[in-house]
């Protein structure tokens, strides 16, 4: 690094946190579904703080994904009710804009967060020690930078799960938060023994038949609005039981949607369960999805954001975003 820190303004702050957190036991807590950024970010730090000499577990409200599999290595995950009682937890929390998206276990077995791993705009500072930058590309991109600031245990194992949360939060270093300062690090994580064409081979090429059929229905409900800025596509009630998929199978479907030239905003809604989870994404943060998406309890990024609504069809779902959206289009002013 050549003693040029990557986030000076966290230092003296992590320096505080580990100080408090000593040699006790710690629960490094990711937000439900969670995807490569999540899944890398309790990796990485439980790994850091296991080999601090801290007893450490993470918790998920949902298993980890199949094609994430390949970061575990010989961590333990656990839901929040499977924790042991006998163990005073700290809890710490990554990659959530708020406590809720850990889910309601999580939220009742720890009411306070310790401390807060984060990069969404929306995050409001919900932890006793908050390390929040909404300019970062991931929350690996945080983590990466203060492990690596404070000299902490970074080996391949480490390096490879922060790579995979970078690299899939950046769209494959596309999306317009990657930045030099993404680069720089993830040099830094490859040159520690990450490998990029390990991540992108269990990550983008393990597809099932399933997952290609629960595309090809969502394709096929793509509607143009908007004068075709926006496209809003549709997985209905029971997709993944007739596809034989799960919901980590509708991971990424929304780009799609998004990708289509002229579109600005591309929405997926899936019904699950008696609701309605929306997954938004934009192409510039000018149009700041997150804002749209709070109009439903939800929130996330200028170019990222998410929704869930209960009780409704995505039919009603879909009607409330379309008449909110030309005022954001305005707004927006492209």
């Amino acid at each position: 690094m050549n003693g040029v820190l990557y986030y000076p303004q966290f230092q003296e702050r992590f320096r505080t946190f580990l100080s408090a957190v000593g040699s006790k036991p710690v629960a490094v807590i990711g937000h439900a579904r969670p995807d490569g950024d999540c899944i890398g970010s309790q990796v990485a730090l439980a790994r850091a703080l296991r080999a601090r000499g801290n007893p450490v577990v993470c918790v998920n409200a949902d298993a980890v994904p199949r094609r994430l599999q390949y970061l575990v290595d010989d961590l333990h995950f656990r839901r929040p009710d499977q924790l042991p009682t006998d163990e005073a937890w700290i809890p710490v929390y990554v990659d959530c804009a708020d406590q809720a998206r850990a889910g309601e276990k999580a939220r009742i077995r720890f009411p306070k967060a310790f401390a807060n791993f984060d990069h969404h705009l929306s995050n409001d500072n919900f932890g006793e020690h908050n390390f929040v930058e909404a300019t970062a590309a991931a929350a690996c991109e945080i983590l990466a930078g203060l492990l690596l600031d404070a000299s902490l245990a970074v080996d391949a194992v480490t390096a490879k799960a922060l790579f995979a949360g970078i690299m899939t939060d950046t769209g494959q270093f596309r999306f317009q938060a990657t930045t030099e300062h993404t680069f720089r690090l993830t040099a830094e994580l490859v040159a520690r023994g990450a490998r990029p064409a390990e991540a992108g081979g269990e990550i983008y090429e393990r597809e099932s038949l399933g997952k290609l059929q629960l595309l090809q229905r969502f394709l096929a409900s793509l509607t143009l609005e908007c004068g075709g800025r926006v496209c809003i596509g549709v997985l209905p009630e029971g997709v993944y039981t007739e596809t034989g998929t799960n919901i980590e199978d509708a991971e990424g479907l929304v780009d799609y949607a998004r990708a289509i030239d002229g579109v600005e905003i591309g929405v997926l809604l899936e019904e699950r369960n008696g609701a309605v989870k929306g997954s938004l994404r934009a192409k510039d943060q000018v149009y700041r999805v997150d804002q749209l998406a709070a109009l439903f309890g939800g929130g996330g990024h200028a170019c990222a954001a998410g929704l869930n609504v209960k009780g409704v069809k995505a039919s009603e779902v879909r009607d409330r975003l379309l008449a909110a959206l030309p005022e954001f289009l305005a707004k927006a002013g492209v």
